[in-house]
């Protein structure tokens, strides 16, 4: 970031040519989108078993998960509102994009939309919504089925841990896809876009400040959750995840410390990992956020219905976040080009996903870990620590 400041400052004429590297990361991470998808959904739904053996368990983690990612949007909606982080930026449509009519769509179109006549189709354009639309419905499936669906589901595992490899191998490219994407602005468009950038990364981290005590803090209070035990159990995963912007780096520690707080084994071992695809409380809120960032940075005036809409897409799209750093740009490079918003938008926002990432991954982190303890608690287990 530091050096594609000074060079967009410095050479703006050399760095409005270095464009084909950012475009080149952000086609990579596109081309993770529906493997990615598949592999996560189907061995999600399908590996945690029967709706039998989910039972009132699941019933209770799932309704928990969308109450709190519900608020955590309109949070996101509501902060980026207030502030309006984007206005001023002038962010254009390619040729390519602008040929696309501005007309919003209706709510009966988005509806019609979002169930895909061929899966080949939807993964060829990237149509993100389908694509969960669909892997859900194998995932139920297979879980249905059960052990004749086993080669299926052992398929779409090994899938997954591919993928996740491959973003890793992707996500080496980001130094050279970040220092290009800030070059790019800066050279384009002067220091003052930074400005908007920096607003945006205030408006995100008041916000997730604001969810992790406000929300995440009254949920402890109903729940009668000790908060300094909890603390020291969280703060490790937290700070993992933070530094590596990675919640799967964190996933082993957490469920080990949520063990050792008192949550029964079955528990932590259903909610945690479930929550990794369904409860991205930190990814959600910036995902609401962003989204309207780049339609005021384009001049877009989107009314609240049109926000409301767009929050109910990003609902099912965010389900399928992977763990992995720089992830949830997949999801929202599909939500902008879902709602004829520029893409340009997703490219200036790489230049500060680092940043952005450490938080909204943490806050993943640490609302997953809550999440066990606030379903432990629902099931009338005392949390008594263990070692």
């Amino acid at each position: 970031m530091a050096a594609g400041i000074a060079l967009g400052a410095f050479a703006p004429g050399f760095a409005k040519q270095l464009s084909p590297l950012s475009n080149i990361f952000l086609r990579l991470i596109k081309s993770i989108i529906a493997p990615l998808l598949f592999g996560t959904l189907v061995a999600g739904i399908a590996g945690s078993g029967s709706v039998k053996a989910m039972g009132r368990i699941g019933a209770k983690a799932i309704l928990y998960f969308e109450i709190v990612t519900t608020i955590a949007l309109i949070l996101g909606l509501a902060a980026v509102n207030i502030t309006r982080p984007g206005e001023g930026m002038n962010l254009q449509k390619t040729a390519e994009e602008a040929v696309v009519a501005a007309k919003p769509p209706s709510l009966g179109a988005i509806l019609e939309h979002t169930f895909p006549s061929s899966i080949f189709d939807a993964m060829a354009k990237g149509e993100v919504l389908q694509m969960v639309v669909f892997f859900f419905l194998i995932g139920a499936a297979c879980a249905a089925i059960g052990d004749k669906a086993a080669p299926l589901v052992s398929f779409a595992e090994s899938l997954a841990e591919v993928m996740f490899r491959y973003t890793k191998y992707v996500m080496y490219l980001a130094p050279i896809g970040v220092g290009a994407a800030i070059a790019v602005t800066v050279g384009g468009k002067g220091f003052g876009v930074l400005f908007g950038l920096g607003k945006l990364i205030l408006t995100m981290y008041v916000a997730q400040v604001i969810f992790v005590v406000g929300v995440l803090g009254a949920v402890m209070a109903i729940a009668r959750i000790p908060v300094r035990r909890f603390y020291a159990a969280a703060k490790e995963p937290f700070l993992i995840a933070f530094s590596t912007a990675s919640s799967e780096a964190a996933l082993p520690i957490a469920l080990r410390n949520m063990e050792r707080f008192g949550v029964p084994k079955h528990i932590v071992g259903f909610v945690l990992p479930t929550g990794y695809s369904f409860n991205l409380d930190g990814t959600t809120l910036y995902l609401s956020l962003a989204s309207v960032f780049v339609a005021q940075a384009a001049g877009i005036d989107m009314s609240i219905g049109q926000q409301v809409i767009m929050m109910l897409t990003l609902m099912l799209t965010s389900k399928g976040v992977a763990g992995v750093p720089r992830a949830a740009l997949v999801i929202l490079a599909g939500t902008l080009a879902s709602f004829q918003l520029p893409m340009e938008g997703a490219a200036v926002l790489l230049g500060i996903d680092a940043l952005m990432d450490m938080a909204r991954t943490s806050v993943n982190v640490l609302g997953n870990c809550l999440a066990t303890v606030v379903v432990a608690r629902w099931e009338g287990v005392e949390l008594t620590p263990t070692e």
